[in-house]
C-alpha cells in the first residue's frame, strides 16, 4: 500500500482530452455530506492544480448533491438511481433494478458526450452506475473510500479501478493491495484556514471564553440519540454552570425541541449562560469554540476531528450499512484517540461522561495528542495529483 508521503507535485502540460483541449474529469457519488464534501474538495484541488480543468459531477436525482454541487460552482447531471429496499424480495425492487439499468445507460451517454480522461467515484448510489459505465467505456477510474469498512459501491467497482485512495490502514481486506494508497479523507479547507479566534467564535454564540465548552453535533438533519441525551440531562447541565454547551439539534428535530425547551421554562436568553441550541452551525466557529466534541462517527467528521486535534466522544449511528460508523469509531478509540459510547447507552451515559471528560485536562490533552497522530493532511491535493496521473497515463 502506498503512503501519501511518497506523492510528488505533478507538473503538466496535459494531453488533449476533449474538445476543450484540457483535463476533463467526471466525479460521481453522493447521498450524504460524507460523500459530497470530499468530492467537492477533490474537485477544488484539481482546479487548483489545473485551472482550466473541466469537471462534471454525476449524482442521484433528489439527493443532497443536486443542490450542494451547483452551490460549489460545478455542473452536475442527475441519474434516477436509488437504493434497494430491504428485504430484497420486496416488489418495489423491480422498479429499483429498472432505474439502475436506465441510470447506467444515461451514464454512458453522459460520458460519451463529455469525453472525460478519468472518472472518480466517492461512493453512493450514483457512483455505482457512473463508474460502472466508465469501466465499460475503458475510461480509467479512481475510487475514494472514506470509511474503515468499505461501501458496497466501491467494493463492486474495485476490481476494475486503477487506484483506490483510502483513509484507514488495513483496507487490503476489501481491495487489491497493489491498488491502495493511504491518503486520508479530504475535508473542507475553510475549517483549517478560516479566520476567527476562539474568543470571537464563542462570542458569536453568546458564550464566554473563560468556560470549558462542549460541542454536541448531530449533522445537518440531527441525531435523535444525541438530542434525547441532552433533553434527559437538562437539570445536570444547569447544575454545572462552569461548563457551557453548543447543541446542534439538526433541522429535522429543531422545532419540536424548541417547543419542549420553552414548555420547560427555558428560553434562548435565560438559558444561554451555559446552553445554546440551534438547528444549524457554522462548523468553523463551532470547532474553534469547542474543548470537547460529541459527534456521530461519520468518516468526514472523524477526518475533521483528526486534522483539528479535537478531543471527542463518538456515538456511532446504528442505522448505517455494515455498522461502519462503529468501525470508524473503534479505529480511534482503540488508539486512545477518542472515547466511544454505544448508541443504546448514550441517553444515560453521554452527558455525565462529557462533563467528566471536559473537566479532565490530562484526558483532553491525551485525546488531542493521539487523534492528531492519525491525521493525514493534504488529502485532497494528493488525490487530485493521482487523478492527473491517470489522465496522463498512456491507457487514458
Amino acid at each position: 500500500m502506498e503512503k501519501n508521503q511518497n506523492s510528488k507535485t505533478i507538473q503538466s502540460p496535459l494531453p488533449k482530452g476533449g474538445e476543450g483541449g484540457g483535463l476533463r474529469v467526471v466525479i460521481s457519488g453522493g447521498g450524504t455530506g460524507g460523500h459530497i464534501f470530499p468530492a467537492i474538495s477533490i474537485a477544488n484541488a484539481i482546479r487548483k492544480l489545473e485551472p482550466d480543468a473541466e469537471i462534471l459531477f454525476v449524482g442521484a436525482e433528489g439527493r443532497m448533491e443536486m443542490q450542494r454541487v451547483p452551490q460549489a460552482g460545478y455542473e452536475i447531471k442527475g441519474l434516477p438511481i436509488r437504493g434497494f429496499l430491504r428485504p430484497l424480495w420486496k416488489p418495489g425492487n423491480v422498479g429499483v433494478a429498472l432505474d439502475y439499468l436506465k441510470s447506467k445507460r444515461m451514464a454512458k451517454k453522459i460520458l460519451r458526450e463529455f469525453r472525460p480522461q478519468v472518472a472518480v467515484g466517492v461512493g453512493g448510489y450514483a457512483s455505482s452506475a457512473a463508474l460502472g459505465a466508465a469501466n465499460a467505456l475503458g475510461i480509467p477510474t479512481l475510487l475514494q473510500e472514506q470509511n474503515s469498512y468499505a461501501g458496497l459501491a466501491n467494493k463492486q467497482l474495485a476490481a476494475k479501478a486503477a487506484k483506490i485512495c483510502v483513509a484507514y490502514e488495513g483496507m487490503e481486506r476489501f481491495f487489491p493491495k497493489e491498488k491502495i494508497m493511504l491518503t486520508g479523507n479530504p475535508v473542507r479547507q475553510d475549517l483549517i484556514d478560516g479566520p476567527g479566534s476562539r474568543e470571537n467564535c464563542l462570542a458569536s454564540f453568546g458564550l464566554r471564553s473563560d468556560k470549558k465548552t462542549v460541542l454536541i453535533v448531530g449533522g445537518s438533519l440531527g441525531a435523535r440519540t444525541l438530542n434525547e441525551s441532552v433533553l434527559s440531562h437538562l437539570d445536570l447541565i444547569r447544575e454545572h454552570p462552569e461548563v457551557q454547551f453548543i447543541w446542534q439539534t439538526g433541522r429535522y428535530y429543531y422545532d419540536d425541541i424548541d417547543q419542549k425547551m420553552l414548555r420547560r421554562g427555558y428560553s434562548h436568553n435565560a438559558f444561554s449562560s451555559n446552553l445554546v441550541w440551534t438547528d444549524f452551525l457554522d462548523m468553523l466557529q463551532a470547532y474553534r469554540s469547542a474543548d470537547l466534541v460529541v459527534s456521530r462517527a461519520g468518516a468526514s467528521s472523524i477526518s475533521e476531528l483528526c486534522l483539528l486535534g479535537k478531543p471527542a466522544i463518538l456515538v456511532p449511528s446504528p442505522n448505517v450499512a455494515e455498522d461502519h460508523q462503529t468501525k470508524n469509531a473503534m479505529a480511534l478509540s482503540t488508539r486512545g484517540a477518542a472515547i466511544l459510547v454505544k448508541d443504546a447507552e448514550a441517553e444515560e451515559q453521554l452527558i455525565p461522561l462529557a462533563l467528566q471528560t471536559v473537566a479532565d485536562e490530562q484526558k483532553l490533552r491525551s485525546l488531542s495528542e493521539n487523534v492528531l497522530k492519525m491525521a493525514l493532511p493534504d488529502s485532497a491535493r494528493i488525490i487530485a495529483q493521482e487523478v492527473i496521473k491517470l489522465a496522463l497515463s498512456p491507457l487514458s
